[in-house]
């Protein structure tokens, strides 16, 4: 029973641990991508985009982005998608104290927001996030973006 229920985490946890590449959004959406012109599709397989390029092909490209903002641009409707990642932030702390961490991600402890109590041995890792890409459509295709190197 143990080695079911292991199996059964091991199934669920793994397959969200596999990177995104163009090519597996390609197969696990093949009317998406069979639905842009020539000129898309060969951008896409190759995780690039482009003006003019529609939500779809950016989504195939390079996949959901992770915060999404609506606005205004010229008087047309525009929206700009943010891509995520994360970096370790490493502190060791061999007494309690307050106001640790990084920046506006320290501590969200039970004492709130930016505070932290209790004692610790030993190093802590906290993953604070940081945007590594941004595209900006208007009226439903690409205008620009821009991407950390």
């Amino acid at each position: 029973m143990k080695f079911l229920m292991a199996a059964v985490l091991a199934a669920l946890v793994f397959p969200s641990c596999v990177p995104s590449t163009p090519q597996t959004r390609i197969e696990r959406e093949p009317a998406k991508f069979a639905a842009l012109g020539q000129r898309d599709q060969s951008l896409v397989q190759q995780g690039k985009l482009a003006r003019g390029m529609s939500p779809d092909a950016v989504t195939l490209a390079w996949g959901v982005p992770d915060q999404r903002f609506e606005g205004s641009k010229n008087s047309k409707p525009s929206e700009r998608w943010d891509y995520a990642a994360s970096r370790p932030i490493y502190s060791t702390h061999f007494f309690g104290g307050f106001g640790y961490g990084y920046g506006t991600y320290a501590g969200y402890g039970p004492y709130g927001r930016g505070s932290y109590s209790g004692f610790a041995l030993g190093p802590e890792v906290a993953y604070v996030p940081y945007r590594v890409a941004s595209v900006w459509f208007v009226s439903g295709r690409v205008d620009s973006w821009e991407r950390v190197r």
